[in-house]
């Protein structure tokens, strides 16, 4: 397996575990908070839906493109009269559209950093890059839905 596939078949492994942690869920549950935080598991698969939308716009267009569409920052965690099957289907579609231009793009495209606190000056990152954020998003999320379902109902994702 070369590197390309070793990348899509571990997001897709953190993929597949949040997907799973929201099995069985109807919308009311998938929309409950089970912590103090804003989360909730619906708003945790439209929030990593969104960012990996939007990194994979960076990694296409650079920083620019990232920002060509606006972010609800504090309603990207909550569910807003959305259903969980819309949120599952359309983090389907990102994933699949993110699946096919990392298939294609040249992993060592760079573009520099959007300008931000926690981004060193004039630093770029390479496709290969933002994958890797990507996944490491997806996999802390991952985590994160595990506890608000353990919450919820006790059930876990693993374990």
């Amino acid at each position: 397996m070369g590197e390309r596939e070793d990348l899509l078949e571990t997001l897709d492994k953190h993929r597949g575990f949040l997907r799973y942690t929201v099995r069985e869920l109807d919308d009311e549950q998938a929309a409950r908070r089970t912590t103090d935080s804003e989360l909730c598991l619906g708003g945790l698969i439209k929030h990593v839906a969104g960012v990996e939308e939007r990194w994979m716009r960076f990694a296409t267009g650079g920083a620019e493109a990232m920002r060509s569409e606006p972010v609800d920052w504090e309603g990207q965690f909550r569910m807003d009269g959305e259903t969980l099957a819309a949120l599952l289907e359309r983090y389907e579609e990102v994933s699949r559209r993110t699946d096919a231009l990392v298939r294609e793009l040249d992993l060592d495209l760079a573009h520099p950093l959007p300008e931000a606190p926690w981004f060193p000056p004039g630093a770029k990152w390479s496709v290969r890059r933002v994958l890797l954020h990507i996944i490491a998003e997806t996999a802390q999320h991952s985590g994160h839905a595990d506890i608000i379902r353990e919450s919820l109902d006790g059930q876990k994702t693993m374990g």
